[in-house]
């Protein structure tokens, strides 16, 4: 939340609102939830059920460790403009936080300013929608500056959007000499230039921040090394195979968005070259648009990327929804999964499936030559992974012969390092080596070791 002081904005975690909110004194104990999953019962989902639907959303509140003390789908015929539910959920609802002393209500929808102030009057506590809490969930992880800066961001835009409902008593003001609007619009006016001096300031920063990003992704590609990304729907199972293949250790907690900020590793494949391996934010269904900005540092190493791993949980009951929406979120990033494109599709969790279930998964596998089954938490074929993307970096490459002057340590160590060394014969000044190495690598070699 965002709190107006003096000219300032400062961003106020949800925990500590919730702790000062009318009076309550919540101490170290856990703020007690209620999450609800509205859904139209005109509006059939084929690819999601409404179960794992309201599953996410308990996920959502656990992940900033909210204590859930109630929750429940609620199938509507059409949405209330001022409450979004009908009277008699919203009294009922009334009564649960009364009686349950329920400091917060997550509606897993997007709600309007209107609607989320409407609610909060009638069952006298704070109500946060999707979008909200998504957002709080980033403030939560994000570490690194730019992570900050875009969640900040985020945070803002959010707010700015939904001034009206803090200052709807003030509106009614309007009136005067004709001069203002009123006080409440003067109000109003002011805060959202205070919250737009803020994004514009933010923005300054984020630009420098990016040049710096994007000045040591220019150093990686001297180095270089091909960058591989892995992304998939939140929960997946990213940081834990980004762990297994880079023997790092990547907060990987059975959490939503337990990963935002991008973490990279040097990870050696079985032909010896090495790779960069990034892990990326985890995606989830129906997220609005002004959140994407909020991944633009972890998905641009996925924009530049060389190879992309598309991690699916195949155990998870909407693992088919939650693909769409993983190639949907890249689809607005401007990339485009098609045949050209150096991807594989990881099958991954294959450890939690029946055995059917693991008979039918694997006859899609054998079909299918971009596609791998691991699981990442026994470690079952992460070698069959690392050799699949082996061959993928090696299609364009070919057998070529070089001389080495033994004294040039660096070049072969160049060599050794970024490609696959076939065989090796020393003689008097010189090595003669046999590499298996793409066009685009022979240039830069020539370029940083054959002296014209």
């Amino acid at each position: 939340m965002l709190t107006m002081m003096k000219g300032r904005v400062r961003y106020k975690r949800l925990s500590a609102e919730l702790s000062a909110d009318n009076g309550r004194k919540v101490g170290p104990r856990r703020s007690r939830v209620i999450v609800l999953h509205p859904y139209l019962k005109s509006v059939k989902n084929v690819n999601r059920t409404i179960g794992a639907r309201l599953q996410e959303a308990l996920g959502l509140a656990e992940a900033i460790n909210l204590e859930v003390v109630a929750s429940e789908t609620i199938g509507l015929r059409r949405i209330k403009a001022g409450t979004y539910f009908g009277k008699g959920t919203v009294q009922r609802f009334h009564n649960i936080v009364e009686k349950q002393n329920v400091d917060l209500v997550s509606v897993d929808a997007t709600l309007s300013p209107v609607q989320q102030r409407m609610l909060e009057r009638a069952w006298d506590t704070k109500v946060i929608d999707r979008t909200g809490l998504i957002l709080e969930i980033f403030g939560d992880r994000a570490t690194s500056r730019e992570g900050v800066l875009q969640v900040e961001l985020a945070h803002l835009n959010y707010q700015r959007s939904r001034l009206v409902r803090t200052w709807t008593h003030l509106e009614r003001q309007r009136g005067g000499f004709g001069f203002l609007g009123g006080p409440g619009e003067t109000q109003i006016e002011s805060d959202r230039r205070i919250i737009s001096e803020r994004i514009t300031k933010i923005r300054n920063e984020l630009e420098t921040v990016t040049r710096t990003r994007e000045l040591h992704r220019m150093a990686r590609r001297r180095i270089p090394y091909p960058v591989v990304a892995l992304v998939g729907y939140t929960n997946a199972g990213k940081s834990s195979l980004f762990n297994r293949l880079a023997d790092a250790n990547v907060f990987e907690k059975d959490l939503l968005f337990a990963t935002l900020d991008p973490t990279m590793r040097e990870v050696k494949l079985p032909s010896g070259r090495f790779v960069i391996l990034a892990d990326t934010v985890g995606f989830v269904s129906d997220l609005p648009t002004t959140l994407i900005a909020a991944f633009r540092a972890t998905l641009d190493e996925v924009i530049s990327a060389d190879v992309i791993i598309h991690v699916r949980d195949v155990a998870h009951p909407d693992t088919a929804a939650q693909k769409s929406d993983v190639i949907q979120v890249m689809s607005e990033l401007g990339l485009e999964f098609d045949d050209d494109t150096a991807f594989i599709e990881l099958f991954n969790k294959i450890d939690l499936l029946s055995e059917e279930e693991l008979t039918a998964t694997m006859n899609i596998v054998s079909r299918n030559d971009k596609v791998v089954a691991t699981s990442a938490l026994t470690g079952s074929n992460l070698a069959g992974l690392l050799e699949k993307l082996d061959k993928l970096l090696s299609v364009d490459r070919r057998a070529t012969k070089l001389s080495v002057p033994h004294k040039d340590g660096a070049a072969l160590s160049w060599l050794y390092r970024n490609t696959e060394v076939l065989r090796r014969a020393d003689h008097g000044e010189y090595t003669e080596i046999e590499v298996s190495i793409s066009p685009d690598q022979l240039t830069r070699f020539e370029k940083m070791y054959v002296k014209r």
